[in-house]
Parts: C-alpha cells; sequence; structure tokens
C-alpha cells in the first residue's frame, strides 16, 4: 500500500501536468538534457588522457592536438547547449511555479466558498490562512528549487555510475557500497525529520491564528489589562512551535556534514584502492573486458567519484524543502478535500411576470420573482414568492450529542413580523440560521411557500433572504461598492435609494467623499452605528421578500435606532420579517411574538396577548430588564 506521502505527492505530479500538459514534460527535458550534459566531461577527460598517452610516447603532439581539439569544440558545443537549456528550462519553471500557486489558491478559495459554515466554527481563522502563506510558499521552494535540483542530481548519479561500471567495476562496487550507506543515511536521518516538519506546518498555522485573534481583540485585551497574559500564552504557543522546528531541522541539519564526511571518505578508498590497482598492474574489470588500470581511467574515475558524492549530499540538502514542501502541500489537499456544502435542490428562483392569471418566467428584472419547480414528468410549476415560512416539528443540534432546539412548530404568514425574545443560548439565532440553512435540520420540516426547503437551490433559497447581522462585515472598497455588495447589477441611484431608505444617507452624505470614500479593515474609520445602517442599506438594495433582523439594532445608540427604525419599517412593509432583539421596545409593534426557553417555545402570540397572559415575557417585560 502506498504511503501517504507517496501520494500526496503522485496527487501534486497530476495536478500539475493537468496545468501545463505541454510545458511540464518539454521542461522536463531540458533538466534532463541539462544534467546528462554535465555528466559526460568525464568521458572526454578519459579520452584526453588516453590520446595524451599514447601521443606523448611517441613524440607526435601535434598528430595528439589534431585528435584532441574536435573533442574540445564538441564537449564546447555541448556546453552552450547545456547553457541554453538551463536558460529555457529556468523561465518555464518560473511559469509553471507561479501558475500552479496562482491555480492552488484559486482552487483553495474555490473550495473555502462552498464549504458550510460549520467548518469556520470549527478552525481557526488564522490557520486556514496559513494555507495561503507558509503552506503555498513552501510548496513554492519545492517545485521551483527542490524538485529541479533533485531531478537533476539523480539524473547526473545514475548517468555517471553507468559510465563508472564501463570504465571499473571493482571501483564502482566500491561506490555502490558507499551509496547504500548514504541511502540508508538519508532515510534514517531524513525520514525522521518528517513528522516534525509537518507539526511545524501545524504549529505555524497556530502562532497565526494566535496572533489574528489578538491583533483583532486588541482593544478588548488593553482595556482588561491582559496584555501580560496574552504574551505569556502567545511564548507558550510560540515554544511549540520552536520545539517542532528545533527537532524537524536537528535531523536536517545533521545529514549533511554526515554525507560530507561519507562523500570525503569514499573519495579517499576509490583512489587508495585504484592506486594499488595502477601500482601493482592489478587487472581491471570493465564492460570491455580485463585490462590494466590505466591513468586515463583512473583520473576520470576518481573525479566522478567526487561528482557522484557531491550530487547525493545535494539531494540531501533538498530533503529539507522536500519534506516541508509536502508536509503544506498536505495540508493544501486537506483543504480541497474537506467535503463541500450539500446542495441537492433543484428548485431555482427566478424572474416572472403574470399573463392571463399565470405565471411565466421573465429574462428581464419585473420586481415578481416565482419559485421555478421542475418535476419528474418534465412539467415545470411556477410558484409566486411570498414569503411564507413554516416550521413543522423540527429538532436540530449543532453536534448530534446535543439538541438545541426540541420539536419546534412555528409560521409567518407573508407580510407577517416574527420576533424571537429568549435569554442567551435560548435558541433564536439558531432558528435563523435553519431558514438559510446554513445547517440542517434533525428531523422536522421546514416549508417555504409550501415547498420544502430541502428542494429549494441554496443559492435561490439566499437571494430571497435579506441578512442584518449583529456584528457587521464590511469589505474594502468604496461606501458604494459595499451597498452594492447586496446586488451586483444594482445602479447607483438604486444604492443611494437603498441608502435613504435605511437612514445611512445623512452621514455618507457627511463623509469626505460620500458615496466614494474608501472603506478599509472592516469600516475602522467608521461608527458602529454607521457600519450597521451601511449593513441595513445593504439588504434593502437586494429587496428581499423575507428579511431575518439578527440584533439589527443592538450596536446602535437610542437617536441612531430611531433613525434606523423609520427606515426599518419602510423598509419591512410587505415583507416577512424574522426579528430577533434583546430590546424588547422593538419588537413590540410585531404581529407574533415567541418566547423560547432552552430550545423549546413556551408562549407565543402578540405583545398585548402576551401581556394579558402575565407569564414570561410579562415578567420580562414589567421587570425592567433586558433578555440579556
Amino acid at each position: 500500500m502506498k504511503s501517504k506521502k507517496t501520494k500526496t505527492f503522485g496527487r501534486l505530479v497530476k495536478t500539475m501536468f493537468s496545468f501545463y500538459p505541454k510545458m511540464l514534460p518539454i521542461t522536463l527535458f531540458l533538466i534532463l538534457f541539462s544534467a546528462l550534459v554535465s555528466s559526460i566531461p568525464s568521458l572526454f577527460m578519459q579520452r584526453v588522457i588516453a590520446v595524451i598517452e599514447e601521443h606523448t610516447a611517441l613524440g607526435n603532439w601535434g598528430e595528439a592536438a589534431a585528435k584532441i581539439l574536435p573533442m574540445v569544440a564538441i564537449l564546447a558545443s555541448f556546453y552552450v547547449l547545456s547553457l541554453v537549456s538551463n536558460a529555457l528550462y529556468n523561465q518555464m519553471m518560473a511559469i509553471i511555479t507561479q501558475g500552479t500557486l496562482k491555480r492552488m489558491r484559486e482552487k483553495m478559495f474555490n473550495r473555502m466558498q462552498i464549504l458550510p459554515v460549520k467548518y469556520f466554527d470549527a478552525n481557526n481563522h488564522g490557520d486556514i490562512m496559513s494555507y495561503y502563506t507558509n503552506d503555498i510558499d513552501t510548496l513554492r521552494q519545492m517545485i521551483s528549487q527542490s524538485i529541479p535540483q533533485i531531478i537533476i542530481s539523480l539524473t547526473t548519479v545514475i548517468t555517471v555510475f553507468c559510465i563508472m561500471i564501463y570504465f571499473s567495476l571493482w571501483l564502482a562496487i566500491i561506490v555502490v557500497v558507499g551509496t547504500f550507506l548514504m541511502t540508508f543515511v538519508i532515510k534514517k536521518v531524513g525520514g525522521g525529520s518528517a513528522k516534525h516538519f509537518f507539526r511545524q506546518q501545524t504549529a505555524i498555522g497556530k502562532v497565526e491564528g494566535f496572533a489574528e485573534e489578538m491583533m483583532n481583540g486588541q482593544k478588548v485585551v488593553k482595556v482588561f489589562c491582559h496584555e501580560k497574559e496574552s504574551c505569556a500564552d502567545f511564548d507558550r504557543i510560540n515554544d511549540e512551535l520552536f520545539c517542532e522546528a528545533e527537532r524537524a531541522n536537528k535531523y536536517a541539519n545533521t545529514l549533511g556534514p554526515i554525507l560530507n564526511n561519507i562523500g570525503n571518505v569514499l573519495y579517499v578508498v576509490v583512489a587508495f584502492v585504484g592506486g594499488m590497482l595502477f601500482a601493482f598492474n592489478v587487472p581491471n574489470l570493465s564492460i570491455v573486458g580485463f585490462s590494466a588500470m590505466q591513468i586515463s581511467v583512473f583520473v576520470p574515475f576518481l573525479n566522478m567519484t567526487k561528482q557522484f558524492a557531491g550530487n547525493i549530499n545535494q539531494v540531501s540538502h533538498q530533503i529539507n524543502s522536500v519534506v516541508m514542501g509536502m508536509a503544506g502541500t498536505e495540508r493544501i489537499f486537506s483543504l480541497l478535500d474537506e467535503e463541500p456544502e450539500q446542495d441537492n435542490g433543484y428548485v431555482t428562483l427566478v424572474n416572472a411576470k403574470e399573463e392571463n392569471g399565470e405565471l411565466t418566467e421573465s429574462d428581464e428584472r419585473t420586481g415578481m420573482w416565482a419559485w421555478k419547480h421542475p418535476h419528474s414528468d418534465g412539467s415545470v410549476t411556477y410558484t409566486r414568492l411570498a414569503g411564507d415560512v413554516r416550521m413543522f416539528d423540527v429538532d436540530f443540534g449543532y453536534t448530534p450529542e446535543k439538541t438545541v432546539l426540541h420539536n419546534l412548530s412555528l409560521y409567518a404568514k407573508p407580510g407577517q413580523k416574527v420576533a424571537f425574545v429568549g435569554a442567551t443560548g435560548a435558541g433564536k439565532t439558531t432558528v435563523t440560521n435553519l431558514i438559510n440553512r446554513f445547517y440542517d435540520i434533525a428531523d422536522g420540516k421546514i416549508r417555504y411557500d409550501g415547498i420544502n426547503i430541502n428542494k429549494i437551490k441554496k443559492s435561490a433559497l439566499r437571494r430571497s433572504l435579506g441578512v442584518v447581522l449583529q456584528d457587521t462585515n464590511l469589505f474594502t472598497g468604496t461606501v458604494m461598492d459595499n451597498i452594492r455588495y447586496g446586488r451586483l447589477d444594482a445602479s447607483d441611484e438604486e444604492c443611494i435609494r437603498a441608502a435613504e431608505l435605511s437612514g445611512a444617507d445623512d452621514f455618507i452624505s457627511r463623509l469626505p467623499d460620500g458615496y466614494s470614500t474608501m472603506l478599509t479593515e472592516n469600516g475602522a474609520n467608521l461608527s458602529q452605528g454607521q457600519r450597521q445602517l451601511l449593513s441595513i442599506a445593504r439588504v434593502a438594495v437586494a429587496d428581499p421578500p423575507v428579511m431575518i433582523l439578527d440584533e439589527a439594532t443592538s450596536s446602535i445608540d437610542t437617536r441612531t435606532e430611531a433613525i434606523v427604525a423609520r427606515g426599518m419599517d419602510a423598509l419591512m412593509k410587505g415583507r416577512t420579517v424574522f426579528v430577533i432583539a434583546h430590546r424588547l421596545s422593538t419588537v413590540r409593534n410585531s404581529d407574533v411574538i415567541i418566547v423560547l426557553e432552552k430550545g423549546r417555545i413556551i408562549e407565543r402570540g402578540s405583545h398585548e396577548e402576551l401581556i394579558e397572559k402575565q407569564g414570561q415575557y410579562y415578567r420580562l417585560y414589567t421587570g425592567a430588564f433586558e433578555l440579556e
């Protein structure tokens, strides 16, 4: 059975060939050609020494020169070709390396976009970022430097060894023994470092994740005077990285000197044995048979021994980069192998128009939406998007061991405003997460306009929902870009109307560049309330029939809340709205208020009805304290 690293390397090679099916084979050919040319000088040296030996005794220097010069010309031609091939393959390797990294980053990012929300809940964001930085960089070094150098070195070793066998089997046997010893050392020492290099890459991800977390929470750290504790926590994580890196590099840095010394000893042994064969005129066994050891064989063989040992040592130097690169590649492929968010829906959302009392699909934006529902018999029905959301006996848990919602049933008729109240952890946000299918229910049913939401494609389902969260997320770009994020084909005029509707236009017009003001670092140059107003404007421009407001006004002061409330009332008119709020004053005008406790509905009704019942809602409302 193949090892995991062998499979990873094989997969990397296949991936690179899929990216560059023509360029990569040409590059490999040029690398091999360059390596072969670097191996053949020994043959020319043997021929030159043999010619000199033959003609020196006779004093025919002119004839010797006439034979040597053509060989020198041929060797020079080979070197010129080697120079050209070197230049070409280096240029092509730059294209292949950077192109591979570009496409791998694209594959990772594309995969990340289709991963379920629970993946990001379970994995540190800094560790995920490490895939794009450290792991990609180790892959770059392996592709651009280590693999070409290993191919050159191994090709040179094989070629030189074949020439050695041709020259002298006795001396070649000595080199074989030295090779086995070197291979044993590489396997033992290099193999021992592999697991530590993988742990090192994982530890780097933890360090980066912690640093990112501290940067995001720097205000909290300072408010609670937690600087020393943060430093101590970082030191602990950094020490773990140090230990893994130290172990990995301790193995790797030991390998080079050991192989250097083995190579030197091998050179001495070959020199001694070859000298003895020459001095005592011992017959030399070669491919062509027995003959006396000659200087023309002995001298090139010594050079080849040095070249042979040097290239094996060169391979060992690249082991660090290869092992680190394979650790990074393994992590990259682990991200690419993450299970994507499953979507078996087939009902889509389309622009619709009504003709003679029937809904039909339209290619143009009409302001009317319909669910396009294909059936097994080939027929298609269209259901107008009204915003009727119903839950039946829903059970759900983020993990199988712990159920969060128990037998929950509720309904929201088109145009109704439904509010969820309850203590933190009661399951309010979980309900809305199930409506947009960030998570799938364990049991029960959820229907949207009478259609099981499992049949609706997630992209279509989410396009019909507008969500305003407590934590706002703004992106690098202009104010206009951030509003248009709600609907990319919206015109500037539509974005401005959305800002006016949400109450954001007032502060935007007072910004230095108005709607062209650049936002960075999640809108750090805006107040929390202003960021929230922009997120509401973003939903407004999307014009969804159903809205989810999850603590949408919790970060806004009372004055700003009054401004937002007017905009929100206009925005919510005619839409189905789910509201989650801790401020009970924001849910008084809801059509239905649902009180949740430990994942169960304990009360439901209008504000007046619940006050009249004098139950949990009444106690909360009259107790002059918030649900927090």
